[in-house]
């Protein structure tokens, strides 16, 4: 199995409700049949009697039942809501709630020992079995009081963006690990590491770039003494006959099929290798709750709120060093990454033109450039000038009262969203 396989494995696992399920069932038949075994053999049995057993049993079994077919409407109703109130990219942080996926495969799990209890009660009743059975109904109870309330929150405007945002500075962390220096060096261009021409390998199959195999690549293209380049970047739609990789010098050994295999594609970009993704994801629900069908501009400056803690952050960092070195320090693979001016764009323009009306999503777009260009390096200015220009021409084309404008020309951040330092509690 090649690095691809494997990553779209541990993917499907990752975004995937059924599987801890399945796993739970199985778990519980072996169970079942090993603890009744066992305590029949011993002799543990309870002194109630075996149609009062049956009984119980069969409440257990089939409340549970409900409990999994009610859990399973509440999924699909969160997705559903999630998706035509938030955007639908967040479908896929549903799915990979550990909370749910863990209350989910309980209520499978007790239903399934239960029903595979019922059916071996015989003369006697196994006793440990029937209070696994009877307290894992009560455990089942509680967690779904807390699935519910778990459920209700997730969908939250708030809750979300909050959730989005920390995944987005957890990507950019592993992504950017150097701090930026006022005296940082841009990076080196290909042209200053080789002379070679390279070689052109193009992609067979369709999907946007998910993921690279960053230490697979710098290991082969050691082992073929060779400088690959990775063309697209990560997130980036590639379609059949785009090029993925050149390859600059090294051997002939190095074939064209082992380099696919160690990029991944598919139809929906993922966050674990994009740090632009949750700016994306955050955006998008900006821009919906500025639409005239939810004309929510409170929603969309929860999510101003999260981009700006985001754009601190990369704007802190050094974003332009593409490059990975093997064991000698000798630069053996170049690939992409979104830059700052892609980071700010990105963050602000969609936002400014969707919001041109609101005088909440002008003050808050203006705070948030007016705090950017105090905290951050001067190099990073010249864009967020540029933004803040932009900012000023579109509020004066749209309020053409003298004191609407005042007002959107006030970037005051006190009492426009929340704390922030949330992220960091």
């Amino acid at each position: 199995m090649n690095w691809s396989q494997r990553y779209h494995l541990r993917l499907y696992f990752r975004n995937s409700l059924w599987i801890l399920s399945a796993i739970s069932i199985v778990a519980a038949l072996i169970a079942a049949a090993q603890l009744t075994r066992y305590e029949l053999a011993v002799g543990s049995v309870t002194a109630i009697s075996t149609d009062s057993m049956r009984a119980i049993m069969s409440t257990i079994a089939s409340s549970t039942f409900t409990l999994v077919v009610l859990v399973s409407s509440a999924v699909l109703l969160a997705v559903q809501l999630a998706s035509a109130q938030l955007t639908p990219r967040i479908i896929a942080m549903v799915y990979r709630n550990p909370y749910m996926k863990s209350a989910f495969a309980v209520f499978v799990f007790i239903f399934t020992f239960s029903a595979a209890l019922l059916v071996r009660i015989g003369n006697a009743t196994p006793r440990i079995a029937s209070y696994v059975a009877a307290y894992g109904f009560l455990l089942c109870l509680a967690l779904f009081i807390l699935f519910i309330d778990n459920v209700g929150k997730m969908l939250r405007p708030s809750a979300a963006v909050r959730e989005v945002a920390k995944v987005g500075r957890t990507v950019i962390r592993a992504s950017y690990p150097v701090h930026l220096k006022e005296d940082a060096a841009p990076p080196v261009p290909i042209k200053a590491i080789t002379t070679e021409k390279p070689r052109t390998v193009l992609g067979t199959i369709d999907g946007a770039v998910l993921a690279f195999d960053m230490k697979g690549l710098v290991s082969l293209a050691e082992r073929y003494d060779c400088l690959i380049e990775l063309v697209p970047e990560v997130g980036q739609f590639v379609a059949e006959g785009d090029p993925l990789f050149r390859v600059y010098g090294g051997q002939d050994g190095l074939s064209d099929t082992v380099l696919r295999n160690s990029i991944a594609k598919g139809s929906e970009r993922t966050p674990e290798q994009d740090p632009l993704f949750a700016f994306r994801i955050l955006v998008d629900i900006a821009s919906k709750a500025l639409s005239p069908a939810i004309n929510d501009p409170t929603t969309a400056v929860l999510a101003l709120d999260q981009i700006h803690h985001l754009l601190r952050d990369v704007g802190k960092r050094h974003l332009g060093d593409g490059r990975a070195t093997d064991k000698s320090g000798k630069i053996r693979l170049v690939y992409r990454r979104p830059n700052w001016e892609d980071f700010v764009q990105l963050a602000t323009t969609e936002i400014r033109h969707y919001g041109r009306d609101s005088i909440q999503v002008q003050r808050r777009l203006r705070a948030m450039l007016e705090d950017l260009i105090e905290t951050l390096l001067p190099r990073r200015a010249p864009i967020l000038n540029d933004e803040m220009a932009l900012l000023r021409s579109s509020t004066k084309r749209t309020f053409h009262d003298l004191a609407d404008q005042t007002l959107a020309e006030t970037g005051d951040l006190q009492g426009i969203g929340g704390s922030y330092d949330e992220l960091d509690n």
